[in-house]
């Protein structure tokens, strides 16, 4: 089964509206061994806020060392985002398996008018694929109700509520008590009930769940309080209780979601993550929670963009919650307020307007789905609460375009109404159009196998396929419009077979670049919301010349060679050959000597298996070497190799000018500290840091799934303040991968200017040459043809430890691919 046909089939599902009660997702369960009965699980259940203290929970869960899964919806871009473990969504292969598998039992009970929905289907998927991976807990996020969702099949061992409001009351009852008796059904049966809710809905909860632990105000069990914005992107919290025996605990940290409201939610994640770790036997201390709630980011949840104008994504979707995002915009000062807003039609659309700040100009757009409101119905809703002249747009991206064009850097743009609006939105910061070499008909064929293009137009377009290729992903409506332009101007395009409406969609273009630039020029003006996509075009492809890059980093000019100075005993190559500061003032020196454009200073080995140092141990490493490089006057810029941003923030201060974090952001501060001291910033995709050697991980395609994970980290970079010049990505070849799969990454490097980012390759004497025979101790040569192939791809920066054969290498790929620059 291909994943078009197995997407498809789930998707098919939507037609058959939600349905009470867990027998059929148990039924479904049992065609796959009922993978749940020895599953521990989380239950989150609530109106508002249960996605983002889902979130928290699975955060926090696995920075106490905890394989976690984790279970939502809806979902941006992907269906595979409902489904994660470890943060990794399921591959898919795994969603193909799954449906070959559960076929036969559809069809079945479809005969019998009884087919699973949509969302059975995918919380089956969810509970399988987090049986296969042997996580160590589960956090669902509840559907609808509580006492009859299909994720009620299993038995939790914690549960919230997060709070109670009228919402689906054909369904769960006409009265906030009636709703919030159906929810607490979730309570676990060893356990209190975790819940936020207040007055007659609380009485409801106790009534129904028995035991309950209350978060929120200074009578809670859990008390919680909100202290305002501490950034553009994060707010204060501080949350306190006390354990069974009487121990106090306090947590005083960040999130990086605002709005008041989020402290009750990082107070019931607390009390959730607590309970499951005790029953767990991990240990959630204050530092464990304060560290996992700060790394929450949940998109589109009050996610700020941009700071001029000031660029708001909230996925408000019903009255209480556009009142709450109100409450958090008034945190803020700017000047005229735009609000884009998109809803689906089944919404009180009036009381929802009602709820939003008064606005100085509405934009109103419809989502690509057929639940979608008519765009000219909500500009009459919004023209009724008094908003003078609100304007129809058609699609988000029109809208989005047309507010930040009106928008001065001093005022505010608001999208809003549904989370399809805001994932719409959200393209514009993270859709990527990756750049992919076709050499031959075969590099064709799995080009359009990948991006799930049927097997008839793989045979129809492969041929095509050997100009410049294009890979991305476009809303139906977009692909269609792409499709039909491209060809009218001789290009090629295959979109994804993936038959349901209002998904991305892959998306190959395949032409020359005059076709390409074509192309542009059809969609610049377009009613599709394409304005953004033709400019993203243009950049990708360099149809309109080179940028200018604003600042001059060493790899401005070409590909930069960083020196790696290992001050520790243990690493994996040279380890405790230049521990000491006067060996390693004296290496510098050879570096430099030799070329070096960069020094990258580490002193914690992050080879598999090393034992993490502290942070004062690293330190003292460290900033010596800085220091004794700066007072000889040797003029190199210096990168500090930590995962830990006090010890970044401490080697900057003695002189370093860019910080290495192997670890992918893992450390939250870690960004800021850049951003304070507008030092470039290496991204490393990471799974584990130092290297778990026994964590197997499963990619359908490297290259794109560590695309797909560094494009989130580098939008966190950017958000706190760094331009993409300054962050530079790793794709992190021998972190959780195979040799293969290296490898691959080395061979695709040009992909990743997908990002807008410089590229780094690390693959100095790494054990994936061990694959073609060199053992440790042998991989110099394998190492710099490893770097000649690396440059050649494009490559920016190039992290090695012998510098002088590197350098060459270097020198002679950028000379084959330039050779006029050899005469100057």
């Amino acid at each position: 089964m291909q994943y078009h046909e197995a997407a498809s089939l789930l998707f098919d599902l939507r037609r058959y509206g939600a349905r009470p009660g867990t027998e059929s997702t148990a039924d479904l369960l049992a065609t796959v061994g009922d993978p749940h009965e020895d599953l521990a699980c989380v239950q989150v259940a609530g109106s508002n806020g249960k996605g983002s203290t889902t979130r928290m929970v699975e955060s926090v869960l696995r920075e106490a060392g905890l394989s976690v899964g984790l279970y939502t919806s809806p979902h941006f871009e992907d269906v595979r985002e409902r489904v994660r473990v470890d943060g990794r969504k399921v591959p898919r292969s795994a969603m193909c398996e799954f449906v070959a598998t559960i076929q036969p039992h559809v069809v079945d009970r479809a005969a019998d008018g009884e087919s699973p929905t949509f969302f059975e289907a995918m919380t089956a998927l969810a509970l399988w694929q987090f049986d296969r991976e042997d996580v160590d807990v589960a956090v669902l996020e509840v559907g609808i109700g509580g006492r009859l969702d299909a994720t009620s099949v299993v038995d939790p061992i914690a549960s919230a509520v997060t709070n109670v409001s009228l919402e689906h009351t054909q369904l769960l009852g006409e009265t906030v008590e009636e709703i919030a008796t159906d929810k607490a059904h979730v309570a676990p049966a060893d356990r209190p009930l975790v819940t936020g809710a207040t007055g007659d809905a609380l009485a409801a909860v106790r009534e129904q769940a028995g035991a309950v632990l209350t978060v929120g105000d200074d009578d809670a069990a859990v008390r919680t309080s909100y202290g305002g914005r501490e950034n553009h992107v994060e707010a204060a919290v501080s949350v306190s209780g006390a354990d069974a025996d009487g121990t106090d605990w306090r947590v005083d940290t960040r999130v990086p979601t605002l709005g008041a409201h989020q402290a009750t939610n990082a107070g019931i994640a607390c009390a959730l993550a607590r309970q499951a770790g005790d029953e767990l036997g991990a240990a959630v201390t204050e530092d464990v929670l304060g560290r996992g709630l700060r790394n929450a980011h949940w998109p589109g949840r009050f996610e700020v963009l941009d700071d001029a104008p000031l660029t708001v994504l909230d996925g408000a979707h019903n009255p209480a919650a556009c009142e709450r995002a109100g409450e958090t915009l008034a945190e803020f000062d700017y000047d005229a307020l735009h609000i884009v807003f998109g809803a689906m039609h089944d919404k009180p659309h009036r009381e929802m307007a009602a709820g939003l700040p008064a606005a100085d100009a509405v934009y109103t757009c419809e989502p690509d789905l057929q639940r979608a409101e008519d765009d000219a119905v909500l500009a009459r809703v919004f023209e009724d609460a008094g908003v003078d002249t609100p304007q129809p747009c058609g699609a988000v991206d029109s809208a989005l375009d047309r507010a930040l064009d009106a928008a001065d850097p001093d005022d505010c743009v608001l999208v809003t109404g549904s989370l399809f609006t805001v994932a719409e939105a959200r393209t514009r910061w993270t859709r990527v159009q990756v750049p992919t070499r076709v050499r031959d008909v075969d590099d064709a064929t799995d080009v359009l196998a990948d991006a799930a293009v049927t097997d008839d137009e793989i045979v129809e377009l492969r041929a095509d396929g050997v100009h410049r290729v294009l890979r991305t992903r476009l809303q139906g409506r977009q692909a269609t419009k792409i499709r039909d332009s491209l060809l009218t101007h001789g290009g090629e395009c295959a979109v994804s077979g993936l038959e349901t409406e209002g998904e991305r969609l892959d998306v190959v273009l395949m032409g020359t670049l005059a076709e390409f630039e074509a192309l542009a020029d059809d969609i610049a003006d377009g009613p599709d919301g394409l304005a953004q996509f033709a400019r993203e075009l243009r950049e990708t492809l360099e149809l309109d010349g080179d940028d200018e890059v604003a600042d001059d980093y060493p790899w401005t000019d070409g590909a930069a060679v960083m020196g790696i100075l290992n001050v520790t005993p243990d690493s994996f190559h040279d380890g405790g050959e230049y521990d000491a500061v006067d060996d390693a003032l004296e290496r510098t020196r050879e570096m430099v000597d030799a070329g070096v454009d960069i020094v990258d200073i580490g002193g914690e080995s992050t080879r598999p298996g090393a034992d993490p140092v502290s942070t004062a141990q690293e330190r003292d490493r460290v900033v010596p070497v800085i220091d004794a490089v700066r007072d000889a006057g040797i003029d190199v810029p210096i990168s500090v190799d930590t995962r830990r941003a006090e010890v970044a923030r401490a080697a900057l201060d003695a002189g370093a000018d860019i910080c290495n974090d192997v670890s992918g952001l893992g450390d939250p501060e870690m960004r800021f500290v850049a951003a304070e001291y507008d030092a470039p910033l290496v991204v490393m995709h990471s799974i584990d840091t130092p290297v778990d050697p026994g964590n197997d991980i499963a990619y359908d395609d490297v290259v794109a799934d560590v695309l797909d994970q560094l494009r989130e980290r580098v939008l966190l970079a950017e958000k706190a303040g760094l331009d993409r010049e300054q962050i530079v990505v790793d794709p992190g070849l021998g972190f959780g991968k195979t040799a293969a799969e290296s490898f691959e990454l080395l061979d695709r490097i040009d992909e990743f200017d997908a990002l807008g980012c410089p590229i780094l390759v690390g693959h100095s004497h790494k054990s994936m040459f061990g694959a073609i025979g060199r053992a440790d101790g042998e991989r110099l040569p394998a190492t710099v043809a490893g770097t000649a192939i690396a440059a050649d791809r494009g490559a920016d920066v190039i992290r090695v430890h012998d510098v002088h054969e590197n350098v060459d290498a270097v020198r002679v790929a950028e000379g084959v691919r330039d050779p006029e620059t050899l005469d100057e």
